[in-house]
């Protein structure tokens, strides 16, 4: 019985794992769509460049990026027309919501995110009601050997020299923030002086946080809200501006 519980425990975590990172390279495929709609070629789009190195990052197959281009580009006639929404809502405890869905039908995005958020605690606002305490940056973040922790002093003024906006080191991990403009070309760069990224990606910083003790239940109230718009397929990324 308790090798079935094993085994069905990391089925399930597997499945979990396949199914974010099915999201993930679904997600991706819809922006470089999108970006494509400049040019099929990054090398003369430079918003397709960046969404296909943020994929390439994110381990996203080539053959997806491919298929993603070609559907953006107009070279697959069936395809269909996504576009960028971001919506604006609160959750219980007046913790803000920037909500961004990658969607072919706005109606039903929206109306999804209205059920689910009626459903769950939640309320949407107005355009701009909460956008305002977000930013949008880069971030990468860089994993570091022995010889690169032993001079981190000098290698985080590299860093900073290259124009980033905040470097901070947390153990093996450098947490190096960007503008979005300058993203694409400090990746480049930091891959370029032999460090190895660990992970990276455009998301939103809050500038104005909320803080929920930890035993409050509208903490719990608010990671099931999360947990049912995240599953939500036009849904990308909901960023919130709960304090750590």
């Amino acid at each position: 019985m308790a090798r079935h519980s094993k085994w069905h425990n990391i089925k399930h975590r597997k499945m979990a794992e396949d199914a974010r990172k099915g999201k993930i390279f679904t997600k991706h495929a819809k922006l470089i769509a999108i970006a494509a709609r400049g040019g099929a070629d990054p090398g003369s789009n430079p918003l397709l460049y960046a969404a296909v190195e943020i994929a390439r990052a994110e381990n996203v197959p080539n053959d997806n990026i491919e298929r993603a281009i070609k559907k953006g580009s107009g070279e697959d006639k069936n395809a269909a027309v996504y576009e960028e929404i971001t919506y604006d809502g609160f959750a219980p405890g007046g913790v803000a919501l920037l909500i961004q869905t990658i969607t072919d039908n706005k109606n039903r995005a929206l109306g999804n995110i209205r059920v689910i958020m009626n459903k769950k605690g939640g309320r949407l606002a107005e355009a701009g009601a909460v956008s305002w305490m977000f930013k949008k940056v880069g971030q990468i973040f860089l994993a570091l050997d022995e010889q690169q922790q032993k001079r981190l002093e000098d290698l985080v003024l590299e860093i900073i020299d290259l124009g980033a906006l905040d470097v901070e080191a947390d153990g093996e991990i450098l947490k190096v923030t960007t503008s979005p403009e300058d993203y694409g070309k400090i990746r480049n760069e930091l891959i370029k002086k032999g460090l190895i990224i660990d992970s990276s990606l455009l998301t939103y910083e809050a500038t104005n946080k909320v803080a929920l003790p930890e035993n409050d239940p509208r903490r719990e109230a608010l990671e099931i809200l999360l947990e049912a718009l995240e599953s939500d397929d036009d849904v990308s990324e909901v960023f919130t501006n709960l304090a750590a």
